[in-house]
């Protein structure tokens, strides 16, 4: 039925759920349950081992933080409410719901973001200036950073909501995936979101695109230092000390490109793909950070290892 927040006193949209019989729905979020347990262990067990390790009390160890902290906080926002889609059967979303759902994801997206080129920087001046390491990002800047990036997620994507306030929307209120994104919402709407493209593909170039490129330039020069040294072994030992990094930002930029290339050319692909690529953009880096950095730090190894030996007692 068509509506309108105008005249509607609680418009909602429906979020789209897997294919399948009714009766399958419980037995099809399995995997996405597991999944969101995975991410909540993996990165509570980060939270717990940083802060009782004195060793990782360093800054890269604070990003990390600051990493599961955003994952947690982004799959909590959203894998419980498609769950109670699959569990309960409550498909609807209201629309202030929704729109506070879509502002926590692209603004947790953008900080993480610029968590992930503040760890190229510190890369970045650990391998190129050594002797500045400790100098330039102190705890105290780490923390400044961490306020900034909190600070400029919030600023970028606080006004997509706003412009989508005032908005009429007819139609269809079905939503593309299990969770509302801004696109997704905009494109329901039956009035003129010219404002709402250009600002939502500004702040997002502005962020993530920026960010991407700084990073990418960050390591040309990282590796430009690592080719002058004498030996490949030297080379390969120092360059390792990025690989973590590396993995992560994959992990975080390859499904974001993923579902902005769905949503800009993917209008005749089964909807499947659509719920798909939300999902793997939720999940994948909430599952993989904490696993990546727990087999590249062997403190982290060590103390979960602990940890679990005494839960075994």
């Amino acid at each position: 039925m068509p509506f309108s927040n105008s005249s509607d006193l609680s418009p909602s949209f429906i979020l789209a759920g897997l294919p399948g019989p009714e009766g399958s729905q419980s037995w099809l979020s399995i995997p996405l349950c597991s999944a969101y347990v995975l991410a909540v262990t993996g990165n509570g067990a980060v939270l717990l081992v940083v802060r009782a390790e004195p060793g990782l009390h360093a800054p890269m160890y604070f990003f990390l933080c600051m990493l599961a902290a955003i994952d947690l906080a982004l799959a909590t926002a959203t894998v419980p409410r498609i769950l109670s889609f699959y569990w309960l059967g409550s498909r609807e979303i209201g629309f202030g719901a929704c729109l506070l759902q879509m502002f926590l994801i692209h603004s947790l997206s953008a900080i993480e973001s610029t968590v992930l080129l503040a760890m190229a920087v510190d890369r970045y001046v650990a391998i190129c200036h050594p002797l500045r390491h400790a100098a330039v990002l102190t705890n105290a800047a780490t923390a400044k950073i961490g306020l900034l990036a909190v600070a400029r997620g919030v600023l970028f994507f606080l006004p997509l909501p706003l412009l989508l306030l005032p908005l009429p929307f007819c139609g269809s209120r079905l939503l593309s995936h299990s969770f509302c994104l801004h696109q997704d919402v905009m494109n329901l709407a039956c009035a003129n979101t010219t404002p709402s493209v250009v600002y939502g593909l500004t702040a997002i170039l502005l962020v993530m695109g920026l960010d991407a490129v700084l990073i990418c330039l960050s390591y040309i020069l990282i590796l430009k230092a690592v080719l002058r040294l004498p030996a490949w072994r030297e080379r390969l030992k120092v360059f390792s000390t990025c690989i973590a990094h590396v993995c992560v930002v994959l992990a975080f930029y390859v499904p974001l490109i993923g579902l902005s290339v769905v949503h800009r050319f993917g209008k005749d692909l089964a909807p499947l793909v659509h719920i798909v690529m939300g999902n793997v953009y939720i999940l994948v880096p909430a599952v993989l950070n904490p696993i990546i950095y727990g087999v590249r730090t062997k403190q982290i190894q060590r103390r979960i290892l602990s940890l679990i030996h005494v839960s075994d007692r």
